[in-house]
């Protein structure tokens, strides 16, 4: 039988002159822990063509970065996963969507909580989710 974990994403994101700012935070609620998984962040608007992403992160697309977690203990947090991107054109609003690509091998049953959608102003507000 497949391990079982339920991944979530926790996290601000902000927004000035074309930057988004993302931090964010995996967690395993458990019951077994996760070696690696890999989170999906895409964006609304496309990125533009030179990024500078953290360690484990990489673009899969024109609006598609994919990064590591990391292991993720049972019913605990991960490293937090910062970065900032630029957008190709400035934009008033754009919205980050992230979700689990690979769990990790693991089986997870409540999807409610790893799949997140973000509305960001272009105000320098952080926006939680």
């Amino acid at each position: 039988m497949a391990p079982e974990a339920d991944l979530a994403y926790h996290g601000t994101a902000s927004m000035a002159s074309g930057r988004v700012d993302v931090r964010l935070t995996p967690r395993n609620h458990g019951p077994d822990p996760v070696d690696d998984a890999t989170v999906r962040l895409r964006w609304s608007a496309a990125l533009g063509d030179a990024q500078v992403l953290p360690v484990g992160c990489a673009r899969s697309g024109e609006r598609v970065v994919v990064c590591r977690t990391g292991a993720l203990p049972a019913d605990g947090p991960g490293e937090e996963i910062r970065m900032t991107v630029r957008l190709r054109e400035v934009a008033s609003e754009v919205t980050v969507g992230l979700d689990t690509v690979w769990g990790g091998g693991s089986v997870d049953r409540n999807h409610a909580n790893d799949r997140q959608h973000v509305l960001v102003l272009d105000t320098g507000d952080a926006y939680a989710f």
